[in-house]
């Protein structure tokens, strides 16, 4: 039994601890496989970055979006379909679909000068996600994973350290982490944290419960390996989940109808909506993606709907941190796979282009009305201070406290660093 148990990959185990849980316990969600396992491979403190960031929400915008349009607008023959609008402080210009956050630029930096080798979609996620290039032999961890392996489990919080709302199939994950350092994925914000609840009455949950212990506790002492306590820790840990109040951070009818409308009932603006809900209960890392921002075609159009959108949920959640005393604990982040072409192509649309986009940072200590960086009269290429998808990473692990320069033994010992030895950047921290 215990060669069988070894055979397993990561992966393998947490399938199989997922369908052993259904069928045994009659629920689905799986909290935090293995905390002593998640533990045990802590490499030590290190050297903590500026750490004024206890909480990260991150928003992705999937398809890769159009620098030009948005946080690096031009004038010239590459200007977008509107034009542009007046920011705050250093803040020169925003896309003209940005109203509602030109009133919030004050609170803002954006960096103009991000540069990448890739426009590809799944690559420039990865790269931009992990810091690495994609690779066969080998999954890379995702900034929530790099977060619980340095940081560890947060103290009297039952809810996961990460989560990732409006979650897609291909997302990298506790990569060579434990699985217990994986985000916790929400399809749709609005009906939050599914199969929690048990399918059989108290009394019928109570009696499987009993029998398990009985049929697991003679194998628990013969074979008293981490692995098999990590096993034993997962029922534990999914009950204790099973029966929290923290539960009640993923209900989203919680919030008065002005906080919705405010937001927009949009699946995009409810993301939001509940990662101010879950830091504001601890998880230290929420990721809410959201797309429509591959705009081959009609511009004009797209801009009209995604860009708009956008623009009211990201100031939403700026205001509504800031009101709830949130927003210098919590770093905002906005990064995408790539920009946009500065020529609008034959169909009125723009086309991938990695050489020059932009991405933008608010609260947990970020300087407001701030830009960092430049690209040229046109937005061809960045005129100066070039930031990496490297830098990108190490600049949010610097912010959330991280040694970004420890160095990682992965299991096929391997060395590995937050983002891939990038430089954060700095200036853009008060």
């Amino acid at each position: 039994m215990k060669t069988e148990l070894n055979k397993l990959s990561q992966t393998s185990r947490r399938d199989f601890m997922m369908r052993t849980a259904q069928a045994t316990l009659g629920v689905t969600v799986m909290p935090a496989l293995s905390l002593k396992a998640a533990e045990a491979v802590k490499s030590g403190p290190g050297t903590p970055g500026f750490g004024k960031a206890k909480n990260v929400i991150f928003l992705w915008m999937s398809g890769g979006m159009t620098h030009i349009d948005t946080w690096d607008p031009k004038t010239g023959s590459t200007k977008g379909p509107t034009d542009p609008i007046k920011g705050k402080g250093q803040i020169d210009f925003l896309g003209g679909t940005m109203e509602n956050m030109a009133k919030v630029s004050d609170k803002i930096s954006i960096i103009r000068s991000m540069s990448s080798k890739t426009g590809v979609h799944e690559a420039g996620t990865y790269i931009m996600k992990t810091g690495y290039e994609p690779r066969g032999t080998i999954v890379h961890p995702s900034l929530g994973a790099w977060g619980s392996h340095f940081l560890g489990r947060i103290k009297g919080v039952t809810l996961p350290d990460s989560v990732v709302v409006n979650s897609g199939s291909a997302y990298p994950g506790s990569g060579f982490f434990p699985p217990a350092m994986s985000p916790i994925p929400i399809s749709n914000p609005e009906t939050g944290l599914q199969n929690i609840k048990a399918t059989t009455s108290e009394g019928q949950f109570q009696k499987r419960i009993s029998l398990m212990d009985e049929f697991d506790s003679s194998f628990r002492k013969k074979f008293q390996s981490e692995e098999v306590k990590a096993y034993s820790e997962f029922y534990d840990e999914t009950m204790k989940l099973m029966k929290s109040e923290d539960l009640k951070a993923f209900d989203l009818s919680q919030e008065s109808a002005a906080t919705r409308e405010k937001y927009g009932r949009t699946q995009f603006g409810s993301g939001a909506l509940l990662a101010r809900r879950l830091v504001q209960s601890g998880v230290r890392f929420v990721e809410v993606q959201t797309g429509g921002w591959d705009m081959h075609n009609n511009i004009d159009t797209a801009l009209g709907t995604t860009a708009a959108g956008m623009d009211k949920v990201f100031a939403a959640l700026i205001e509504d941190l800031a009101a709830n005393g949130l927003l210098e604990s919590t770093l905002v982040c906005m990064g995408s796979e790539f920009g946009r072409t500065p020529d609008i192509n034959e169909n009125e649309g723009r086309d991938h282009y990695p050489l020059a986009y932009s991405t933008v940072f608010a609260g947990g200590g970020v300087k407001g009305g701030f830009v960092y960086g430049s690209t040229d009269k046109d937005g061809r290429r960045v005129a100066d201070r070039q930031v990496t998808p490297q830098d990108f990473q190490v600049t949010i692990g610097h912010a959330m406290g991280l040694p970004v320069d420890e160095v990682v033994m992965s299991p096929s010992n391997r060395p590995f660093t937050v983002g891939d030895k990038g430089v954060p950047v700095t200036d853009i921290f008060a």
